[in-house]
């Protein structure tokens, strides 16, 4: 492949840190050595401090498959600006990329990149430009980000949009978020769902990810305690650890009568585990209040599982209608209404669906992509 770039750094979140963003920042990287390019990533020593850090640890509990991995940035220590800066330019990298989700991390990404070389080409792949939470500071953070760098891949249209309102000049491509295949291949649902203690004789709907208010767990709770009037074999699992004030949702639950019919998951979900989830559940709900694009999106195209997912943001760019899931207004009834219509009628009619559009979702696709912006910056 001519002009592919010679060392590429990619800046950001990765392991020791766990998470979504980590798993997609190694994977990324990963796909660059595969495709004959050397890679390496630089990560925080300080990403997020404890104070400011909703939950339990940031810290992963179990090891990363890319090793080529350095801590050298702290978001709030300006002199790690700087040396970080130094070790990139020792490296000489052809290609910086950053992956940003929050505004927060702007002035310590940006003077990175203003302390580089012209030289090494600097591309950033957007997960939001609007933050789900807003902040103090996070119009001035932003912008201070995106001035620093020459062309983004924006991983939905909506992302695009509000990128344009930044930055109408620079070249951006949406590139959506390839599938999750580092979290390894379905496993047979029965012994899923003995693994973590679920009954055989139920069908399961997967909430997954860290909770947050933004994501709809109230909505799926609602839904769940409409759905399970008229197939009560269907359960709701929540997966993931609370962001947001437990208590909430816990007296939510209560009121409803079904806090102790829900399968509550509520620790951190390690990497290991990802796949025993997805392959416990017959269907994956993201009932999200707004969004721009999800990686549990992709995770359930990894694991071929249909998808209920809320028409908001980017998220119905990722699922087709009535062949990989359903569209569906942020509403509990409306919600519930499809989740029924599954398991009654349609529980065997994506599989053919969801095999062929993963295919579009590929890491391959995303370097080349990344690639395309490359070429243009020469």
């Amino acid at each position: 492949m001519a002009n592919i770039p010679r060392k590429v750094i990619l800046l950001g979140t990765a392991w020791p840190f766990r998470g979504g963003l980590a798993a997609y920042n190694e994977r990324l990287a990963q796909q660059f050595c595969d495709m004959g390019m050397e890679c390496e990533i630089v990560t925080f020593t300080t990403q997020y401090p404890k104070l400011f850090f909703p939950g339990k640890t940031q810290f992963a509990e179990e090891p990363s498959a890319f090793k080529k991995i350095t801590r050298k940035l702290s978001s709030i220590n300006p002199i790690t600006w700087w040396t970080t800066a130094q070790y990139i330019k020792k490296q000489k990298p052809d290609l910086l990329i950053v992956k940003f989700w929050i505004p927060v991390m702007g002035p310590a990404f940006g003077s990175v990149l203003r302390l580089l070389s012209k030289e090494t080409k600097k591309i950033c792949i957007l997960d939001n430009v609007v933050p789900h939470e807003k902040r103090m500071g996070d119009e001035l953070f932003t912008k201070y980000f995106f001035k620093s760098v020459q062309s983004f891949i924006a991983m939905s249209q909506s992302v695009k949009v509000d990128l344009k309102t930044f930055e109408p000049n620079k070249k951006v491509l949406i590139n959506p978020h390839p599938v999750f295949d580092n979290f390894g291949e379905a496993i047979d649902q029965v012994q899923a769902k003995k693994s973590i203690n679920l009954a055989e004789n139920q069908e399961y709907v997967l909430f997954f990810g860290f909770i947050r208010k933004y994501k709809g767990l109230d909505l799926a709770l609602r839904a769940f305690a409409k759905w399970k009037k008229e197939i009560p074999n269907v359960t709701l699992i929540v997966a993931g650890e609370f962001y947001d004030n437990k208590q909430t949702y816990m007296s939510l639950a209560s009121d409803l009568k079904i806090e102790k019919e829900v399968v509550w998951h509520t620790d951190f979900i390690p990497d290991s585990q990802v796949k025993v989830y997805f392959s416990a559940c017959s269907l994956v709900l993201q009932p999200y209040h707004h969004a721009t694009q999800s990686g549990v999106t992709q995770i359930a195209y990894q694991f071929e599982k249909p998808m209920v997912v809320t028409n908001v943001g980017g998220l119905p760019e990722l699922v087709e209608e009535g062949k990989t899931g359903y569209l569906v207004e942020p509403d509990a009834d409306k919600i519930a209404k499809k989740v029924i219509h599954f398991f009654q009628k349609d529980s065997n009619s994506f599989e053919s669906d969801m095999k062929d559009a993963k295919k579009r979702f590929s890491w391959s696709a995303m370097v080349d992509n990344i690639l395309t912006l490359y070429r243009d910056l020469e």
